[in-house]
């Protein structure tokens, strides 16, 4: 107690003024409306600028924590997928139902050609996957190709990008169709040839698929049409074909399997 009275006695003149200056401060800032204005803009500002700080801490501490969820639910997104597709693959290898027309099964391209004049792409399924020759391949946006060969674990499909191939396909609209094939030039357009010259096309209008054939359902996407010739001297015209796949850029697919494809190819084969 004694040290507080003597270090009030000390120093009671440089407090006795400090008192004298902030009471002046105050009676100067309450009578005149712009220096009261500008205190309280400058107090606003400190005490903004604080809890700007106090909050960017805060948010920092915050993110850290909000990471480490985000990380956790990833992980069980990609568990829960992986789970997901183990189950879809074994389900999709034992339904061999012949009141299924076709059956789907899921792969990966491991190798993809798209800069040559016959291109091949690679695939991580083959006959232990019940994937055999003359099938189907497609991805969620359209055709990519038909398997040419397979092994125990592999198979090989010719490319859409192959001037050896050739796809039945139609207008999406009237139906009239032709054969799909690639003239070895830009790897986003494909030319569907022997279209009726009456036939009526328009930029835009999508080309699907016919299922004449046993390896492509009816109906498949396959592009959009980005270019015609008609010749008006001739009955058949040549359609330019813009692919909805970008086939420089392919991932996953699937491979489809007719399951009526032997007794389709029995009464065919009668009529011989």
């Amino acid at each position: 107690m004694q040290q507080i009275i003597n270090f009030l006695i000390r120093y009671k003149n440089t407090l006795l003024f400090l008192l004298l200056l902030t009471t002046a401060l105050y009676f100067t800032i309450q009578s005149h409306r712009y220096h009261k204005s500008k205190f309280i803009n400058s107090t606003n500002f400190i005490t903004g600028g604080i809890y700007n700080k106090l909050n960017a801490i805060d948010e920092y501490f915050y993110l850290e924590k909000e990471n480490g969820l985000l990380l956790e639910e990833n992980k069980q997104l990609r568990e829960q997928v992986a789970s997901f597709k183990q189950i879809q693959d074994t389900m999709i290898s034992n339904s061999v139902n012949k009141n299924i027309p076709y059956q789907y099964i899921s792969a990966k391209v491991i190798r993809n050609q798209y800069n040559k004049i016959d291109n091949f792409i690679l695939i991580n399924k083959g006959e232990k996957h019940n994937v055999n020759n003359d099938l189907g391949v497609i991805t969620s946006k359209g055709v990519i190709g038909i398997i040419e060969k397979s092994s125990t674990n592999y198979a090989r499909v010719i490319s859409i990008l192959n001037t050896n191939l050739s796809i039945s396909a139609q207008l999406k609209k009237t139906e009239h169709f032709g054969s799909l094939l690639w003239d070895g030039k830009s790897p986003n357009t494909l030319q569907l040839q022997d279209i009726p010259r009456l036939a009526p096309v328009k930029v835009g209008d999508t080309i699907v698929t016919s299922g004449k054939s046993f390896i492509f359902p009816k109906g498949i996407p396959i592009g959009v049409i980005s270019d015609y010739k008609l010749d008006q001297n001739d009955n058949y015209g040549t359609i330019d074909v813009h692919l909805f796949n970008d086939m420089t850029s392919l991932s996953n697919v699937y491979v489809i399997k007719n399951n009526n494809i032997e007794e389709l190819s029995n009464l065919l084969s009668e009529d011989e």
